[in-house]
């Protein structure tokens, strides 16, 4: 038994998780340099870019993760594969007199076969409960995002009433001292003439 094509896949596929790698490291210096950039952003628009930077600063790492986890499947099935072509190639003798089987590495492979499988099984569950945390992430930025719009949407309204509550106040201050010169003049009118 041949696996065809097995090394030409290794190795494109090497090269490529190598290129990947390479991307992901060019996206963590570019991350640093957005970084330093929204630092020197107006302090009003500083927060959103900040939030913008570290969301994609999350989605870096998880990328760094899978591709982990990538890497550690296609060793685990080279490995595998690899054992299963020496299983496959070995030729059973017969000792002197008696005939011996190995049957504790026949075993032990067995025993490999199911640890890979539990170890797919976790790969498989922890990929889901990570989609499962992005989703709820995303939830959760969408409604911080939306109670960030209400909250400015409020403030504008209240600057809105303050300003017209001093506009007010300073029209009600020159009426006031409007009223009072006019007081002033008809009590100085009564006494000058009817006084």
């Amino acid at each position: 038994w041949q696996p065809v094509g097995r090394p030409v896949v290794t190795m494109t596929s090497s090269l490529l998780e190598n290129d990947l790698q390479a991307r992901i490291d060019q996206i963590f210096s570019h991350l640093e340099r957005l970084e330093i950039l929204a630092s020197k952003e107006p302090p009003n628009r500083r927060q959103n870019v900040k939030l913008r930077v570290d969301q994609l600063k999350y989605d870096v790492q998880h990328l760094q993760t899978a591709l982990r986890n990538f890497q550690h499947r296609r060793y685990s099935r080279e490995t595998q594969d690899r054992e299963r072509e020496e299983l496959m190639s070995r030729t059973f003798t017969t000792n002197d007199a008696d005939t011996s089987i190995p049957i504790d590495e026949t075993l032990q492979l067995n025993s490999n076969l199911n640890n890979a499988h539990r170890g797919m099984d976790d790969l498989l569950g922890s990929g889901s409960s990570i989609l499962t945390g992005l989703r709820d992430q995303r939830d959760t930025l969408k409604g911080t995002h939306k109670k960030m719009l209400d909250v400015a949407n409020m403030l504008g309204l209240s600057n809105t009433v303050m300003r017209l509550i001093e506009k007010r106040a300073t029209q009600d201050k020159f009426v006031m001292i409007g009223g009072m010169l006019l007081t002033c003049v008809v009590m100085f009118l009564v006494v000058k003439y009817l006084g």
